[in-house]
């Protein structure tokens, strides 16, 4: 495919540099019939002023993430949505014995916070054995080497 040559485009938001280009505009404004205010425009039409906006900055990667980390670490409230895990935990008491069908609201607490110790131990133990083989990725096989290790889990 050729190239085409791109032509140049007109500012029209332009202001003038000088006070006397200012001046001249101002009068040719007037002469044309147009006046110095400018025109109304839909609410949602209309772009904010960039002058009092400035650039979204970017962060650099792993930085929102490191921020996340600590954030969590500080925090004393429970990770796993309350809702979806008593449905599950009562789904599996239900598949194992049909006949227990209620649970109290301290035992339901604390079976979700065993839960997620567990699983942040896990998730601890599972880095360790990345960055003992030298990576920065988690993967299945360190999953299943902090298990075996730790003896979380099945029987090997």
């Amino acid at each position: 495919m050729a190239r085409v040559k791109q032509t140049a485009q007109r500012n029209l938001n332009r202001r003038p540099t000088s006070a006397t280009n200012g001046a001249a505009a101002a009068e040719a404004s007037t002469a044309a019939g147009t006046s110095s205010t400018p025109t109304r425009r839909s609410p949602r039409t209309a772009a904010p002023p960039r002058s009092s906006q400035q650039p979204k900055r970017r962060k650099r990667p792993g930085t929102a993430a490191l921020q996340e980390i600590r954030i969590l670490q500080k925090s004393t409230k429970l990770l796993i949505p309350a809702a979806p895990f008593i449905r599950t935990v009562k789904e599996i008491s239900n598949g194992m014995n049909p006949e227990i069908t209620r649970w109290t609201a301290e035992a339901l607490v604390a079976l979700q916070e065993a839960a997620e110790d567990y699983l942040v131990h896990l998730f601890e133990d599972a880095m360790l054995c990345t960055i003992h083989a030298k990576r920065v990725t988690l993967m299945k096989k360190d999953w299943e080497l902090a298990r075996r290790i730790g003896g979380k889990g099945q029987t090997w």
